[in-house]
């Protein structure tokens, strides 16, 4: 029964981190204070546009830290594999 309490715990945590949110920052400075908390606790992607794409569970520690975002909606898995083509595809 533990091994099945384990697994069940284990698959919740995959899961609430594969929920990707893309959010944006008020300005420049917000988003320096909010890149230097969030690396190394989450991960995520920047795009070119501005907007950050990061796990549902930074939300809230971004909130706890007082730091002001907006959130632009939940992101699609196409959005990260295309934001992921972005970084890996450049002209050599």
């Amino acid at each position: 029964m533990k091994i099945n309490s384990f697994i069940n715990y284990a698959t919740m945590i995959f899961e609430v981190e594969r929920i990707m949110i893309t959010i944006k920052f008020l300005d420049r400075e917000t988003e320096k204070k909010a890149l230097g908390f969030l690396l190394g606790r989450f991960s995520g992607k920047v795009l070119k546009s501005g907007e950050h794409i990061v796990p549902e569970a930074a939300l809230e520690a971004l909130a706890n830290e007082n730091i002001p975002f907006t959130v632009v909606g939940k992101t699609s898995y196409e959005q990260q594999v295309t934001a992921f083509r972005d970084i890996t595809s450049s002209t050599i």
